[in-house]
């Protein structure tokens, strides 16, 4: 059994808006492991970047964390003050944004952004961190690192400057790397290699990684379990074989027979009806119920809890309930199944 490394627990975060009380992240719990990639995928809104800046103690000044616990090496890092969160942020648990240009400062040197990592939190002399630095660059695919040591981020592309961010997240050896969406603002062919050079890394230096995403497509052949989130709550968690290829919550099949890059010649291109809820009020019982071709009464009095499909396996429908009709899933869904299984299996094989 890997070691556990990070445990989120219960944690339930909401923003005070003029409107009301936004219910951002509702009772998430999950568990990342030794050297795994944990991906969490959902729509916009659905709460991803919420967890993923509670772990980092990033989040804005109207954030309310109501409940919950976050464990890192047996500490509760929601308990510890400003000062006492920053010793563990960038050196033990680290973060690669989507945007690298508002990640990186346009008057700096890359050289001296990567430096100054080092020299605040290993102690690093100026020598050292200027040796340390270039062997980053250099890893991180870059050629002429001595050359682009000097270089300012306006003098690289998209991909060089998210690569750069990489390199400042990793620079301190940390046990845990967030990324959400580190792809989004790159073209295919750059979103690929982005993709392969975090997965090379996290093999050199052995982080786990949480992979925070919108699209399964990109997760397929990269991770090795997947939690799926919808209106602020994880409504499906399991390995990728368990959640691709037999997805149980109906958000999950919507999020799969959706996937436009595996449409089949001659099929309609499924969609989600509908849209996410307004977080102000969210619905009282399942919050996909509104939307779903399968919904039951106690769908919309109750919210689920989460059933066990295997060990490794749960969902949160109450299609799972043992009184639960037998219901179709989307004839779409098989198609998108079988081709992300081909991606994961060629990732894994590589």
């Amino acid at each position: 059994m890997k070691e556990k490394v990070l445990s989120v627990k219960n944690l339930t975060v909401s923003f005070k808006t003029h409107g009301g009380l936004v219910q951002a992240v509702r009772d998430v719990s999950f568990d990342l492991y030794q050297g795994e990639t944990l991906a969490i995928v959902g729509e916009s809104g659905s709460g991803k970047s919420v967890t993923s800046k509670s772990i980092m103690g990033l989040l804005s000044p109207n954030a309310v964390i109501e409940k919950g616990e976050i464990l890192y090496n047996d500490v509760d890092l929601l308990k510890l003050n400003e000062n006492d969160f920053a010793k563990y942020r960038g050196a033990d648990i680290a973060m690669v944004f989507q945007d690298p240009m508002t990640s990186l400062n346009p008057v700096m040197t890359i050289g001296n952004q990567i430096s100054e990592s080092l020299i605040n939190n290993l102690n690093y002399t100026k020598e050292q961190a200027k040796a340390r630095s270039l062997e980053l660059i250099a890893l991180v695919g870059i050629d002429s690192p001595e050359k682009r040591y000097n270089q300012y981020p306006h003098q690289f592309s998209g991909g060089m400057r998210q690569r750069i961010v990489i390199a400042i997240a990793l620079s301190c050896n940390p046990k845990i790397l967030i990324c959400d969406e580190p792809t989004t603002a790159l073209d295919v062919t750059t979103q690929a290699q982005i993709l392969e050079l975090i997965k090379d890394l996290q093999q050199h230096f052995g982080v786990s990684v949480i992979f925070i995403t919108h699209d399964l497509g990109v997760v397929a052949n990269m991770s090795d379990r997947v939690g799926v989130m919808y209106a602020g709550k994880i409504v499906e968690i399991g390995t990728v074989e368990d959640v691709y290829y037999d997805p149980r919550h109906p958000y999950t099949w919507g999020l799969l027979a959706s996937i436009p890059a595996f449409q089949a010649k001659g099929v309609e291109l499924y969609a989600i009806p509908g849209a996410p809820p307004q977080m102000i009020n969210p619905p009282k019982g399942d919050a996909f119920s509104l939307r779903s071709d399968w919904s039951m009464k106690v769908d919309f009095v109750h919210q689920p809890p989460m059933f066990k499909v295997s060990d490794t396996h749960s969902a949160a429908t109450w299609l799972l309930h043992p009184n639960a009709p037998k219901v179709e899933r989307p004839a779409q869904l098989q198609d998108r199944i079988d081709a992300l299984m081909r991606m994961h299996e060629g990732g894994k094989s590589e």
